[in-house]
This record gives C-alpha cells, structure tokens and sequence, in this order.
C-alpha cells in the first residue's frame, strides 16, 4: 500500500508540478503510446532475454510480495523464538527426542503449535537440516556453524535475484530513452520541409522518449528495485534468528541465552520485548503440559 501512495504521489508530483508551470499534457499523451511501445518493449525484451526463466518468475512474486509487504510479521518472530527455544531445550536433555521431531515436521505436535511457522518450506528446512547435522557432528561445532552460514548466504543471493534484475532494468531505462528520442529526431529529420510550427511538435514528441526514459528509471523502477530488496533483505533476517540460536547452542550456552542472542539480534521493529517472549515460552510449556 506505501508503495502505491508513493508511486501515486510521484505522477502528480511530476505531471501537476508540469501543468501547474503551463505545461501542456497534449503533447505528452500524444506521444505516450508509441514512446512507451519502444521503451517499455524494448525494456521488456531485455529484460526477458538477460535472465532465467526462473529469475523471471522470481521477479514476478517480487512484486507480489512488494504490494502485499514482508512476509513475516512480528508475531512470527516470536513465535520462531518459541519454537527454537522448545527445541533447543529438548536437544539439551534428549537429542532422540529432538531428531523425532525434526524428522517428520508436517507432523510435529510441536510444529503444530506455530502454524505459520509450519508452513514456510524454508524455515522448516533450515532448522531441521541444521539440527540433523548437529546431531550427526555434534563433536564438529564449527563445520555444522559453516554449513548453515554456507546455506544462508547461498538464500540471500537467490532472493535477492529479482532486486538486481529490476535495477539492471531501471539502468537501462534512459538509454532506451535516448533510443526513442533519437527515433523521434530522425522521424522530424525527415520531415524537415514542414513549417516550424509542425516541426517544434515533432521535437517536443521526440523529448518526450528521454523524458520517459529517466523518469521511469529514477521515479518508478528504482525505487520498485530497492523496495524488492529491503522486502528480501527483512525476510533473510527472520532466517538469521535461527542461526543466532542453533550456533550459540552449538557452543553449549543454555536455551534461554540462545534465544535471548536471537531476540536481541531480530530487526528493531520485529523484535518482541523480553517479557513478552518470556510470557509466550512459559504459555508454550504449559499447553505442552496440558496436551
């Protein structure tokens, strides 16, 4: 929703900044169609022909996810807390008990209990994977540690694929620019036995391709790039709790520092006060009790 408020106040930024000067919009909206034929298609297709289809489909849930805002909100925060405070605490006492857990997670009681959690395919892999080596190399901490910093970095860059197409796009966007004005001299070039007075609304046209080109980039795609990659950036560091947690676990600190360390470590806004999280373990332990 920001990002529509602020697409929305940028066009009439622009576009009533240049009337309210006595700009006509004739010219623009005549030339519109066919500048944004040669930019935006010409965009498009070297969009589509410098990336993957995977990367393609990437771009598009970026979008997606750019409308609808990160998708992890406060409340998954604290409950990954909770759930790997649970976890950690098993291991401590009984790694048998904990790899029955983590082997089967769809059908976890414990997972159950955090059912966004549950759901997200990525951090269920991450912690059982990593919890699955621990056990498997437990003597081995600093192997296990690399392994997950190995996987976490490898995530990043993928997720960040979409953001860096979409800048590479905006990039672009004057020089396509620039391709559509230069059509639009040769166009008058051409026509040069017509009065002045035709000739200036050829040129004025052409102008509208740089125009468009640079106000596209910088106005529109830009900002749609770099609001792609803080979205991702938000959502690597909901990942990051668990590496907070399973690494100092790794270096046998108590479950209740290990989670404190990845309280702490969660985004200002995200991150649940100390009581709160507190409240939200002790709630965990007594349904436990009561199931």
């Amino acid at each position: 929703m920001v990002v529509i408020i602020g697409i929305v106040f940028t066009l009439l930024a622009v576009f009533g900044g240049y009337v309210w000067a006595g700009g006509s919009m004739d010219v623009i909206v005549a030339a519109l169609p066919f500048e944004m034929l040669i930019i935006g298609g010409s965009a498009f297709g070297a969009f589509v022909a410098s990336n993957s289809v995977s990367v393609i489909k990437h771009t598009g849930s970026d979008l997606m996810a750019m409308i609808k805002g990160p998708r992890f909100k406060k409340s998954d925060y604290q409950d990954l807390l909770c759930l790997l405070h649970r976890l950690v605490e098993i291991g401590s006492k009984d790694p048998s008990a904990l790899e029955n857990e983590i082997e089967n997670p769809a059908e976890s009681a414990l997972f159950s209990q955090y059912p966004r959690i549950q759901k997200d395919k990525a951090t269920v892999e991450i912690i059982c994977d990593t919890m699955r080596s621990m056990i498997m190399n437990f003597d081995n901490a600093f192997q296990v540690e690399e392994m997950l910093e190995k996987q976490l970095h490898q995530m990043k860059e993928d997720s960040l694929h979409g953001a860096h197409a979409l800048s590479r796009v905006a990039d672009a966007l004057p020089a396509l620019g620039i391709v559509a004005a230069v059509l639009g001299v040769i166009k008058t070039m051409a026509s040069i036995d017509r009065p002045p007075e035709v000739l200036g609304g050829m040129i004025a046209s052409a102008l509208v391709g740089t125009f468009l080109g640079v106000f596209l980039a910088y106005g529109m795609m830009a900002p749609i790039a770099e609001k792609v990659k803080q979205i991702r950036e938000e959502e690597q560091s909901f990942y990051g709790l668990i590496r907070e947690v399973l690494v100092h676990w790794l270096h046998s600190h108590p479950p209740v520092l290990c989670v404190e360390v990845g309280r702490r470590n969660a985004p200002s806004k995200m991150r649940p006060s100390f009581a709160d999280l507190e409240e939200a373990i002790r709630g965990s332990k007594a349904e436990k009790e009561a199931a």
